[in-house]
């Protein structure tokens, strides 16, 4: 029996529409500028090859259905940004997995937030570093309940959209990612070994903006369990 210094984390997990089991978070992916008018008011044009940036597992906020859940403010940053993104659970492992097999290996789908201290992300940019400190922070991956994928076999199909304080701030479709659901599976797996339990948020629509402490913003996928919450 192993032992340790200390006592290990607790395992971080999702809930699930209509179980009882919790889903495991293994590793967060992020697709980067995944949709054309996202990647247009950052500055890039046309279908760039998709990168991708992770956030660390303990950064999820789990957003319970009716409720409004406290999203605390980070540290070191005057422009925290909302980016509304469907994400994809992986519930099967895969590595240079193909196109199409790709959707075989998705457990299920959720609506996230992908936080983003944009004045930091900015900075590293334009020094040429990694993105962590804009990207990967506490309370950074907001998400929803996971539906299972035989629940809503046509996500494809799905609007996105984010209000803040009850005003339309972004909207879009699934269909308009610039790489698909399964493409991006594929791209991800060839650099990763996908496993049970990895989230991936695919991007966001455009209409992204800051967002300060009392705002209540409110995510929906159709198909999903929406989610809420507030800035403190």
């Amino acid at each position: 029996m192993s032992h340790f210094v200390f006592d290990p984390a607790p395992v971080v997990s999702v809930p699930v529409v209509g179980a009882d089991e919790q889903f495991p978070v293994h590793r967060i992916y992020c697709v980067g500028r995944n949709y054309a008018e996202h990647a247009q008011e950052m500055g890039h044009t046309g279908r760039e090859p998709p990168f991708f940036f992770m956030k660390p597992a303990d950064a999820v906020v789990v957003c319970p259905p009716g409720q409004i859940t406290a999203l605390p403010y980070p540290s070191l940053t005057a422009n925290l940004h909302h980016e509304i993104e469907l994400v994809v659970a992986i519930g099967v492992r895969g590595k240079s997995i193909p196109v199409d097999q790709a959707l075989w290996h998705v457990f299920g789908y959720a609506v996230g937030l992908d936080m983003t201290r944009r004045d930091l992300q900015n900075d590293m940019k334009k020094q040429g570093r990694p993105w962590c400190i804009g990207k990967g922070f506490d309370h950074s991956a907001p998400i929803g309940m996971i539906t299972p994928a035989s629940a809503i076999p046509n996500i494809e199909q799905a609007d996105i959209d984010l209000q803040v304080n009850g005003k339309p701030r972004q909207h879009g479709q699934i269909s308009q990612l610039i790489w698909n659901v399964a493409e991006t599976i594929a791209q991800l797996s060839a650099a990763w070994e996908l496993q049970p339990g990895d989230l991936i948020y695919t991007g966001t629509p455009a209409g992204v903006g800051p967002v300060v402490t009392g705002d209540v913003l409110q995510g929906n996928v159709t198909g999903l369990k929406p989610i809420a919450a507030q800035v403190v």
